[in-house]
């Protein structure tokens, strides 16, 4: 769920972005109890109660940083998509241009290693040379410039084309912070060990890679020591994610002629010119402030030291697309970070890497084979129960008045939904495509997709586009669009089973679907109106109650422990939770319309109610490493899986009756204190 240039934000569920194949068999028993440890009680531990036994017999395989429910669906999904690749390289007889031609051409080259070898980083001499070549700050800033439009990274800050917040039928040139390659700022800023490791390790990263491009050990030291600080100057000046939440306040529109005159150093009528930007005279900047420190940067940081931080910046953008020697340099600083021990094979980097590059060609190929009409239908009609679901409770809020629920309906009933796939598949015109060709693939496909992105401003908005692949394992919401979009790779088990029963996928894909539409009424989405823009659509006094709401859930929580004395960080994780707890509910209600719902019939030992919620937690189970978690905690804006198994359910008075939670067991939390949001 790593799309680098700026786009219109949008929740997704928080996986790992993965395939699938539809012709995968479901378990015969889709609630298994040998994977469950049932010596312990539901109510003191329902995360080891629904999955114990499964997270005990399976550790984290060393080729990975995590294991879960997702990871076996992607570990087989990708092999589904390797099929794929490698057949369409295999057919010599696809017409030259056709979509099976230009995925197996494009896949044949990353797949060719000893040509990859042999070029060592010959690739980009070129580049490093026009680097080499900069005389002044103007040629600092036109390299800038230059990498952009290429394809080849964004040093300084980051730039795109987005709708406007409070004029979503409008596209506008953006900008936002940038310039570091941590995770985090607090990496940079702060001096506990953990982020002491990391910047040791970036150090050694970087003097490696000088080295390897020719740089003598002590030049390769001091020219590291120089990007370091130009990036924690950034990193300094940069707002937190915390900060980054509100919508609000990174809101800022400026007329470009009063925007340049914050940055004396950068005119950006000119600068937009430059980044092919015609006809605008408006542009968004999330962080004013950032751009005024970028500003004085220019001034403070001599020409020769940004000089070797543009050199930085291709050598990173490049490094796993060169030979070996780069390769492994990046993994071991990855290593690191996340504690992966191995690296992944090449066919599955090449087989993802394919994907993220030309997904809308691959995903002709996946559609055509793995997906099918039923499960379309079949999530048409999940959705329609769960838009129901919502209405309901919607209407039933005891803490909401009437003026604001008729709002929360017109928006409810606004949604858009997509599943599949899009109305119409990107062609990639202008991608040049070859077989012999590997880096030379990237840089076409890097420049087509700044294009791409350029060529929407001075249009209509285009509210047929996905933001993910058809293959991916994730779903989404867009508050800017009001819609929920499922690709086709989430329809699959554990979320989904054409065949299995109603408990299944309403604690499943049921829930995912709830979990989206309840982005639009978490504590971010939920300043969005109905057509998606920021605008205000409440009363004061009902946004009083939600907002104490959700500081409850916040304070839930911050009380869960990862790592001995890391606490998952609830205003960060505040609008998943919100979506998770939003979406079990709605998944429920939805649940209990149908016959199973209605009914006590067991199976394999469990009762409806049961199901439900275990089906809900057996997405969830996984185990993580220490190094990946730690920093999961810091930058990523779902809670851990342990704590989004029961996060939710023990706000849910059906959970207590369906497991017989009783006071006195740990995660009992009486009717008064449970946290009733949608």
């Amino acid at each position: 769920m790593k799309i680098q240039h700026l786009k219109s934000y949008f929740a997704a569920l928080g996986i790992i972005a993965a395939s699938y194949s539809a012709s995968a068999q479901a378990p015969k028993k889709l609630i298994d109890p040998a994977n469950m440890d049932l010596s312990v009680k539901p109510g003191d531990d329902f995360y080891q109660y629904a999955s114990g036994t499964w997270v005990k017999n399976n550790p984290v395989p060393a080729k990975e940083t995590r294991w879960g429910s997702f990871n076996e669906l992607r570990d087989f999904n990708i092999n589904a998509v390797r099929g794929l690749v490698e057949e369409a390289a295999a057919d010599k007889s696809a017409p030259a241009g056709s979509v099976k031609r230009r995925v197996g051409d494009f896949y044949a080259a990353a797949m060719d290693s000893a040509t990859i070898e042999k070029l060592g980083y010959n690739p980009i001499k070129p580049d490093l040379a026009r680097i080499k070549k900069i005389k002044d700050l103007s040629g600092v800033i036109d390299e800038v410039v230059y990498m952009r439009t290429s394809g080849m990274g964004g040093p300084m800050f980051s730039f795109g084309v987005a709708q406007d917040r409070k004029n979503v039928n409008k596209y506008l040139p953006s900008l936002g912070q940038g310039g570091t390659t941590l995770p985090d700022r607090d990496y940079y800023l702060n001096d506990d060990a953990r982020s002491v490791k990391i910047r040791e390790a970036y150090m050694t990263y970087m003097t490696t890679l000088f080295g390897l491009t020719g740089s003598s050990p002590a030049e390769a030291k001091a020219k590291a020591e120089k990007v370091m600080a130009i990036e924690k100057q950034f990193a300094a000046a940069q707002m937190s994610r915390l900060e980054m939440r509100d919508p609000y306040k990174t809101y800022n529109k400026f007329a470009v002629n009063e925007f340049s005159k914050t940055t004396p150093k950068l005119n950006w009528s000119t600068l937009l010119t430059k980044f092919k930007v015609k006809g605008q005279d408006t542009v968004l900047v999330s962080s004013p402030k950032f751009f005024s420190a970028v500003d004085g940067m220019l001034t403070s940081v001599p020409v020769a030291d940004w000089k070797t931080y543009l050199e930085w910046n291709l050598l990173k953008s490049s490094a796993s697309s060169l030979s070996s020697p780069f390769v492994q340099a990046s993994f071991e600083f990855n290593k690191v970070q996340t504690g992966q021990r191995v690296q992944t094979p090449r066919w599955q980097r090449m087989s993802s890497l394919t994907d993220n590059n030309i997904g809308e060609l691959l995903g002709q190929l996946y559609v055509d084979k793995y997906f099918k009409p039923e499960a379309k239908a079949r999530m048409d009609e999940l959705i329609k129960n769960l838009r129901s679901a919502f209405e309901i409770r919607i209407k039933n809020l005891d803490w909401m008045s009437p003026e604001t629920k008729t709002k929360a309906l017109e928006k409810l009933h606004a949604f858009r939904p997509k599943v599949g796939y899009p109305e119409k598949w990107k062609s990639y015109d202008g991608m040049k495509i070859t077989r012999t060709t590997y880096f030379d693939n990237l840089k076409s496909g890097g420049e087509w997709r700044y294009n791409d992105m350029i060529d929407k401003l001075g249009k209509p908005v285009d509210r047929t586009q996905f933001g993910m692949t058809p293959p991916t394992v994730n779903a989404y919401y867009s508050p800017t669009m009001n819609e929920i979009v499922f690709p086709a790779g989430i329809l699959q088990f554990p979320f989904f089973a054409p065949d299995a029963d109603d408990a299944i996928n309403y604690g499943g894909i049921g829930a995912v679907i709830g979990h989206e539409m309840s982005h639009g009424f978490d504590d971010s989405g939920s300043q969005y109106d109905k057509d998606g823009n920021l605008r205000n659509w409440w009363t004061a006094e009902d946004r009083a109650k939600f907002d104490e709401k959700a500081d409850a859930l916040g304070k839930q929580f911050d009380a869960y422990t990862v790592l001995d004395t890391v606490h998952v960080i609830g205003k960060l994780t505040m609008g998943e939770n919100i979506g998770d707890l939003g979406g079990l509910n709605a998944a429920y209600t939805a649940f209990k319309m149908t016959k199973q719902g209605q009914s006590n019939e067991k199976i394999d030992g469990f009762t409806p109610d049961q199901r439900f919620f275990l089906s809900w937690a057996q997405v969830w189970r996984g185990n993580i490493l220490p190094e990946s978690a730690a920093q999961q905690i810091k930058t990523d804006p779902h809670s851990p899986g342990e704590f989004r198994t029961i996060g939710a359910p023990v706000n849910m008075d059906a959970w207590y009756e369906a497991f017989d939670v009783k006071p006195g067991e740990k995660l009992y939390k009486k009717p008064e204190e449970r946290i009733r949001m949608w």
